[in-house]
């Protein structure tokens, strides 16, 4: 009796979410499709490149491609760049690297259409990469992005 009882159960649940579904088609037409206003509010990103690298990885042109899209339809002021490196190797040779860093961000950001858009690029090295205690601090194998938004786009 108890199957029979979770059967009949079941069928009115399934029942119920198929008509739930016929009832509201969804959009017929792009226009039917409400679309929210970018927020255009500064934002930070951050790419990380393997060890000793300052070539972008896929991951690192899916969030420049992802930034991209949040900026749309706003005007950005001003974008900020600073590579950084780990606390591993020579000091000369870590602010080398996060220059190559930033410089890479930069001009994936130019050919992205941000040629026009004041750039303020850093490298800061592996400054700040080791603890108080002297330990080195891991995933500083990065670029920090700040993008600055002034408002809608008129």
């Amino acid at each position: 009796m108890k199957t029979i009882g979770r059967a009949i159960i079941g069928v009115a649940v399934l029942g119920g979410l198929v008509a739930g579904c016929v009832s509201h088609p969804g959009p017929k037409s792009r226009s039917q499709v409400v679309q929210m206003a970018p927020s255009c509010e500064d934002f930070s990103v951050q790419i990380y490149f393997e060890s000793r690298s300052a070539q972008l990885t896929n991951e690192a042109r899916s969030v420049l491609k992802g930034a991209d899209a949040l900026a749309t339809g706003c005007k950005v002021a001003s974008v900020r760049v600073v590579g950084l490196a780990d606390a591993v190797g020579a000091p000369d040779a870590n602010l080398a690297l996060s220059k190559q860093r930033a410089d890479v961000v930069t001009r994936a950001l130019d050919k992205m259409g941000y040629s026009n858009v004041t750039l303020d690029v850093g490298a800061a090295g592996d400054a700040g990469a080791m603890t108080n205690d002297g330990e080195n601090r891991p995933l500083r194998r990065q670029a920090d992005i700040r993008f600055d938004l002034d408002g809608r786009l008129r």
